[in-house]
């Protein structure tokens, strides 16, 4: 059996945030210094009424659609998302509600990686027997773990990597298909490094306290993990599959910032001309990041085209899927 994407859907909220309101809003830095480090011009976020769920029932209304099917169609929704409206029901059951569906329903996360980790589980789960038609579903509101002000340089180092945030939502239909479908899977995960950076609150080592509730973390380490496992998974997708970068239609890959991007080209080769650069305009979307390229990208595409996911996740996890239109 061949399993593929056959339906894609986004959405971005409608209000947009440049870097200098950012910047203005946090103050104690440097006029620009967002702007000069981070490449991202502006970003879009959430209304106070729009949650993780809402993002994503948009995002999941459009994918169906795309696929010409119904809520009833599908027998499993899987909300993969960094992000959730809050930390019991899972999202999914709240998803679910909104748009009219009866199919097992779970949240899936693991950082920014969370998105393509559903598309990968519904597959397999899809292969097992398990499901025969399934959406999945991210909403990202890292924009609500910005710290509001920062009291100096210190804290800012501490709460830059939250600064990059952007939200959206996103959608995939996973079923089988009769041609192409993802043909490749790869991970390679490094959890030794998973006090890097993330959001400490709302588990049991720290239940409560507004303190926890803001994104941490050191982009530079971060940064310096992703370089050093980058190339190796990506050297075993090219042994499995036969394919140099330029035999993709598109390479999707996770963005954070411009000079992250710029520097993952410079160590993995990867040619720029097959990316969607997204970060300037909507920033680092979480996992829904490459659910907003797929979304830009899938219309451009034809029968047979092959497009390479490249996903990286706090953690720390990297994933690479191919799929063929």
């Amino acid at each position: 059996m061949r399993v593929g994407i056959t339906g894609v859907g986004a959405h971005l909220p409608e209000r947009e945030v440049t870097t200098t309101e950012l910047q203005d809003r946090i103050g104690r830095l440097p006029r620009g210094l967002l702007a000069r480090l981070t490449g991202i011009e502006r970003r879009r976020v959430a209304a106070d009424d729009e949650y993780a769920s809402t993002l994503g029932l948009h995002a999941a209304r459009d994918a169906l659609a795309s696929a010409g099917r119904h809520p009833s169609d599908v027998d499993l929704l899987l909300f993969a998302s960094a992000s959730r409206d809050m930390v019991e029901p899972a999202t999914a059951h709240i998803l679910q509600d909104a748009l009219g569906s009866r199919a097992h329903a779970l949240d899936v996360t693991n950082a920014c990686n969370s998105f393509v980790n559903g598309i990968d589980l519904a597959r397999s789960m899809i292969l097992a027997g398990r499901a025969r038609r399934a959406l999945v579903v991210t909403g990202e509101t890292p924009s609500r773990v910005m710290r509001p002000r920062v009291s100096g340089l210190a804290e800012a180092r501490r709460a830059f990597a939250g600064y990059t945030f952007g939200d959206a939502g996103a959608a995939v239909v996973v079923e089988p298909v009769e041609r192409g479908g993802i043909i490749d899977v790869d991970t390679a995960t490094h959890s030794e490094h998973w006090t890097v950076g993330g959001i400490p609150g709302g588990g049991s080592r720290h239940p409560r306290g507004e303190e926890h509730t803001y994104f941490t973390g050191d982009g530079h380490r971060l940064r310096g993990v992703f370089e050093t496992i980058g190339a190796g998974i990506l050297d075993r997708v090219r042994e499995r599959t036969g394919m140099e970068y330029t035999e993709y239609a598109r390479i999707l890959v996770h963005q954070v910032t411009m000079p992250y991007l710029e520097k993952f080209i410079e160590v993995t080769g990867v040619p720029k001309d097959r990316l969607d650069v997204t970060v300037t305009t909507l920033g680092n979307m979480a996992s829904a990041t490459l659910g907003v390229q797929l979304s830009r990208t899938y219309p451009q595409l034809s029968a047979g085209d092959r497009v390479l996911f490249i996903g990286l996740g706090g953690g720390v996890s990297m994933m690479t899927m191919v799929w063929e239109r």
